[in-house]
């Protein structure tokens, strides 16, 4: 069963964010969507962090759009994050699209859209406005902090940047840093923006976006995301209805027509300017930059985790996910991990959620156990 009510994205207004970098956005909005109910103590809490295309919108559905959350086969009655039980909440990253926030705000020294003059964001400043949200909604300490993808990157800076704020951290198919190929991906992505003559450096606001750059960037993005036999097994080497090969540039092959369908989508939704600040954050992320070492990154951290990852992601392979294991082991911390079968690829923690539910559910009755 998953929550069917009708949810609503609200906004907060605070009166200003300090960035890594030493700039200041003021005002700041956070748009966030809850399930559930806080309960007197505030232990119950959980925070969602989305991956990169995602937003507040995890669970329930959408008053404005009619549509279901990203994650609402995880987020309901008895579900993984049970809202019986626990106050779920998410809320789209500083520099998104949807509700916080980000390069498409408009900039009040100006009156016009921020675009490239927005300043450059990290991961720990998403999780520095995550931490402004919480202590709004009058929690002190998180019961978890749970994402995928670029979602677990921010669930990690919670675990070393606030240790005493969350007492368990669900890490799935992600790292503790970008390898070479992941920001390879995101570079081919930006470059396709860039190369859209409607780009015009970013001040696209007032005319047409760049379409079609930012669907070829979601075209490269969302391959990554599947596995060779999902894809197989979805596709194969099907045609659309036509007998001889073509050189009309029109789709041939089913997979073709599912990309383009993918990348148009895309850009109905999401900013251009947010898709390279997001990128840019993913893959400046490093856990132990500025640090002997990525075990000191988690010298101070008291969170216990649970750290998932999945056979056929190539995306974030399980390499990354084990490092992490590795490190916190040899430091003593409290971590369990399950490497879960699955052809789905990347896409996953999304749509193979039944083994991944079982691990989540006693993963979080075990750390409420431990405060009762």
């Amino acid at each position: 069963m998953t929550v069917t009510c009708p949810v609503q994205t609200q906004v907060v207004r605070f009166d200003g964010i300090d960035l890594d970098n030493g700039a200041r956005i003021a005002p700041v909005e956070a748009a966030y969507e809850s399930y559930g109910t806080l309960n007197a103590e505030g232990s119950n809490a959980i925070l969602i962090t989305h991956a990169f295309s995602g937003d507040a919108h995890a669970a329930g559905i959408s008053e404005e759009t009619g549509k279901p959350g990203w994650w609402d086969n995880s987020i309901g009655p008895g579900l993984a994050f049970d809202t019986d039980k626990y106050f779920v909440f998410c809320s789209n990253i500083l520099g998104g699209c949807q509700g916080t926030t980000g390069p498409s705000s408009i900039d009040p020294k100006t009156g016009s859209p921020w675009g490239m003059s927005f300043p450059a964001v990290t991961v720990g400043d998403m999780v520095r406005l995550q931490k402004m949200l919480a202590e709004h909604l009058g929690i002190r300490q998180l019961l978890a902090v749970a994402g995928g993808s670029m979602g677990g990157m921010q669930v990690l800076e919670w675990a070393v940047s606030y240790p005493d704020s969350v007492r368990a951290a669900i890490v799935i198919a992600s790292t503790a840093r970008h390898s070479a190929q992941q920001i390879a991906f995101n570079e081919v992505g930006r470059q396709a923006i860039l190369a859209d003559p409607d780009w015009n450096g970013g001040d696209y606001y007032s005319g047409n976006p760049p379409a079609r750059g930012l669907a070829v960037a979601r075209m490269v993005g969302h391959i990554t995301y599947m596995s060779d036999g999902s894809m197989r097994e979805k596709f194969g080497r099907r045609r659309k209805g036509k007998s001889t090969t073509s050189l009309d540039l029109e789709p041939e092959f089913e997979v073709e027509s599912y990309l383009r369908y993918r990348g148009h989508q895309f850009v109905t939704r999401f900013d251009a300017n947010s898709y390279i600040y997001i990128t840019k954050a993913m893959d400046t992320f490093d856990l132990s930059e500025g640090r002997e070492s990525l075990s000191a990154a988690f010298r101070d951290v008291t969170t216990r985790f649970l750290v998932i990852s999945f056979t056929s992601d190539w995306l974030y392979p399980s390499y990354q996910a084990q490092e992490i294991v590795r490190t916190l082991r040899r430091r003593n911390h409290d971590v369990a991990y399950c490497e879960l079968p699955s052809t789905y690829g990347h896409d996953a923690f999304l749509v193979d959620i039944a083994d991944q539910t079982e691990l989540i559910r006693g993963f979080l009755a075990s750390t409420a156990a431990e405060i009762e």
